[in-house]
């Protein structure tokens, strides 16, 4: 996997630690090469107080350049559910057939792209707060009460409790496909 990339992309404030940093650390013990895009470049903080370092902001991001495009979640990535430079990339990665994730609250930026129509997808939800579900199918989607859920090439995951299988899963279809190049 030496050279292959893969990019997160982050709320500048207020994304989620965890499923951000548990992903991330597994990607690369697999041999990924990460960068991070976001709305801003300096140092993006967490909710828990992490801190990253933006390698650009999105409008620069090349689909081309990864193998796959992660959107992390957070309270922070809830300003960017509306965000069309996010939609754009998001369906561009699905246009070229790349690994697509998104974890919490992200899969929501997805579903407002249009990319999960017809997908199974999970998204965070809690007792209290039971609309994501509902803006996740109004995206066409068709939810799944599941940690993680791979439907072809999108991969979504529930939550932080949830961020080491995200980064697992990511891992095996990456896997999986560089297994079936080298058998064509």
């Amino acid at each position: 996997m030496e050279n292959k990339k893969v990019l997160f992309i982050i709320a500048f404030k207020d994304f989620r630690d965890e499923e951000f940093f548990e992903p991330k650390e597994i990607l690369e013990k697999a041999g990924f090469q990460i960068e991070v895009a976001s709305t801003e470049k300096g140092l993006a903080i967490g909710v828990n107080g992490g801190e990253v370092k933006v390698d650009f902001i999105i409008d620069e991001a090349r689909v081309d350049d990864y193998e796959a495009i992660i959107f992390v979640g957070g309270s922070g990535a809830n300003r960017n559910i509306e965000n069309i430079r996010f939609h754009r990339l998001a369906r561009e990665a699905v246009m070229k057939n790349k690994i697509i994730g998104a974890i919490c609250i992200a899969p929501l930026i997805l579903a407002r792209s249009g990319i999960l129509e017809n997908h199974k997808a999970t998204v965070w939800t809690s007792a209290l707060e039971r609309g994501p579900i509902q803006q996740l199918k109004d995206g066409g989607a068709v939810y799944e009460n599941q940690p993680v859920v791979v439907d072809e090439n999108i991969i979504t995951a529930n939550g932080p409790q949830s961020a080491k299988q995200f980064g697992k899963a990511i891992v095996k279809e990456l896997k999986k496909r560089e297994k079936e190049k080298e058998n064509n």
